[in-house]
Parts: structure tokens; C-alpha cells; sequence
């Protein structure tokens, strides 16, 4: 297959790939996913970590300085609040497994 015409998994094939993976169900596979996802957004906080992949973190954002660029504020500098902003930092092991490290 020719780089970049691979779609990725749609989430009713991840299911059955891990289903087949463990030896479970399909729909037993879908639920540990959704189980997952609902535990990541209550611990995002504290940071949530998936072995092997990666973790999901918290992170502050500086207020900064912007001039806008275009729209009925072009040319002016305007200043843009600090926020919370969600990050995933990518695991080494995964970097290293996908970019062949």
C-alpha cells in the first residue's frame, strides 16, 4: 500500500482487534474502551497515564501578546488570556516502536 492511502481504524475495528487480540468479545473489548476514556477524563487532572503510549496532562498556558493578523482588529496587538490547555505526551517506548528508534 502506497504511504498515506492507509484509513485509520474506525473504533468498531479497534474493538475487534483487541477482542481478537485478548480472546475476549467484541462488544466486551468496546466497553473496556469507553471504560478507559471515562477514566482518563476524570484523572486528566492529576495526569492519566496509558502504559506504552503516552500521558495525558494538565498544562497552564502564559497570556501572551498577538498581533492580529487579519478581521476588523488587523494590525492591532491584542493580549491573549492564560488558560488550561489538555497535552498527551507520546511514551519513548512508543515513539521508538512507531519511528523505529
Amino acid at each position: 500500500m502506497a504511504k498515506g492511502t492507509a484509513k485509520p481504524l474506525t473504533k468498531s475495528q479497534v474493538a475487534a482487534a483487541l477482542g481478537d487480540a485478548t480472546g475476549t468479545t467484541k462488544k466486551a473489548a468496546s466497553e473496556f474502551l469507553a471504560a478507559l476514556a471515562d477514566l482518563a477524563y476524570k484523572e486528566a487532572k492529576r495526569g492519566f497515564t496509558i502504559p506504552g503510549i503516552g500521558k495525558l496532562v494538565l498544562a497552564e498556558r502564559k497570556a501572551r501578546k498577538m498581533i492580529m493578523r487579519f478581521g476588523p482588529k488587523a494590525g492591532q496587538e491584542i493580549t491573549v488570556p492564560k488558560k488550561k490547555v489538555l497535552r498527551f505526551r507520546i511514551a519513548k517506548a512508543c515513539k521508538d516502536a512507531v519511528l523505529g528508534g
